[in-house]
């Protein structure tokens, strides 16, 4: 395995690349007992149109997520207990871009990377235990639709984009999901769950070596085929709607307001993109800006107000939200500050502090096992290296971020998403 430090964080990373194609990260942590494994495939809820073996598949909206829940599922019994009863912490998570399973552990830790990669690399369904399936996730689907906050997010994406499949829901519809079955779930692992279309990162008390030896021993001895996916028409740069509203059981009204951002490259120039999409929010309205003072303070927004930057295959985006009596007011307020940002520039000390800040912010993340296995996973499918963010850092300079902040915050590439108060519209 390949050593490389990363002096200005304190950091060293082994890294190899078995025969297989499955790259494997260990950040080795002597100091600490416990120790964290990630395990993650490049497979997400937007890949629902992908050609295998040189034909296009599509499926229902949701397999990605329906898959995780029945990966855990064996012939011999069901893997989260196995780590349970070892004393490890398991859990699993689908994003919009990837899948990942992980587990946290004091002991044994050998035992339980052995039981992590093996559910995950060998599926067991029944049509029985997929039918029952459907009615949990079902009751979930109902769950997360009745959250106002959720319905404003993903109508904000409906808003911003006419095909991109971010648009869709990770977990479908109850409609969608209906449509699964055993076949579509072992069609979808074996299309996205071998060892070359997934990366396995791991932190802690180990020894690099022993992590790829048990990889090998226990992992398929090929990958499989790159596969080729589809997520929709060229999206145009600005917002397929303005506006979109709706009514829901909320006392007073839960608002998204987002910017289309320019889709990102892959490589070093997506997590740069990524920096710079943060400082642009929290320029424009985040806590410690003019503007969040200035809402505050005219009541239009509450602690509840958060502003965030999200990039994903094809698409990227600012969203800023939460509880607000004016959602319109606020919309105005943010597109005024923008404009006058991008007419007068940001003032040269809040970008200093605002820079400084959110390098901190990053620096302080790397004392979490589960923050530096995530990361590096996700850098690692879009091409990058997490750990290199302070030479990124250095790259990015005031009139980056003001470029950004022109090009992306305009009425043109906006969207505001509103979920009011019942007999509200």
């Amino acid at each position: 395995m390949d050593k490389k430090t990363y002096s200005r964080v304190g950091e060293a990373l082994w890294h190899t690349r078995l025969d297989n194609g499955l790259h494997i990260y260990v950040d080795v942590k002597p100091d600490f007992q416990k120790s964290y494994a990630f395990f993650a495939t490049n497979y997400g809820g937007m890949d629902t149109r992908f050609q295998l073996g040189g034909q296009w598949q599509d499926t229902p909206a949701g397999v990605a997520h329906f898959l995780e829940h029945k990966m855990f599922d064996t012939q011999d019994g069901n893997a989260l207990q196995d780590l349970a009863a070892n004393g490890a912490s398991p859990n699993a998570f689908t994003s919009s871009a990837i899948t990942g399973y992980y587990f946290e552990s004091t002991e044994k830790f050998e035992e339980n990377l052995k039981i992590l990669l093996s559910f995950v690399s060998i599926p067991w369904f029944t049509q029985e235990s997929v039918d029952k399936e459907q009615g949990i996730i079902g009751q979930e689907i109902q769950m997360i639709e009745d959250d106002p906050m959720w319905q404003a997010f993903m109508n904000l994406l409906a808003g911003l984009y006419a095909s991109n499949p971010i648009r869709i829901s990770v977990a479908g519809s109850r409609e969608s999901i209906s449509h699964i079955t055993a076949d579509t779930l072992y069609a979808c692992h074996k299309a996205f769950y071998h060892p070359a279309n997934m990366v396995l990162c791991v932190a802690g008390n180990v020894n690099p070596q022993r992590v790829a030896e048990l990889a090998r021993e226990i992992l398929p001895a090929q990958g499989g085929e790159e596969i080729v996916r589809d997520y929709g028409a060229p999206e145009p740069e600005h917002a397929a709607q303005p506006l979109r509203e709706l009514n829901m059981e909320v006392s007073a009204p839960i608002f998204q307001l987002g910017f289309k951002a320019d889709p990102a490259p892959m490589g070093q120039e997506r997590l740069r993109q990524q920096l710079i999409g943060e400082l642009v929010g929290e320029v424009l309205a985040g806590a410690s800006s003019p503007l969040y003072a200035d809402l505050y303070d005219r009541g239009l927004i509450n602690k509840n107000f958060g502003v965030g930057y999200e990039a994903y295959p094809g698409c990227a985006f600012l969203a800023a939200g939460g509880e607000s009596r004016d959602p319109e007011a606020v919309r105005d307020a943010v597109l005024a500050e923008a404009e006058r940002l991008g007419r007068s520039g940001i003032d040269a000390s809040l970008f200093a502090r605002l820079k400084k800040a959110a390098y901190g912010s990053r620096v302080r993340a790397l004392n979490s096992f589960e923050h530096i296995c995530v990361q590096q996973a996700q850098a690692h499918f879009d091409g990058a290296d997490y750990l290199d963010f302070p030479a990124v850092f250095d790259t990015i300079s005031q009139q980056d971020v003001e470029g950004a902040l022109r090009r992306w915050c305009t009425s043109e590439r906006a969207c505001l998403a509103v979920v009011r108060p019942k007999g509200a519209l």
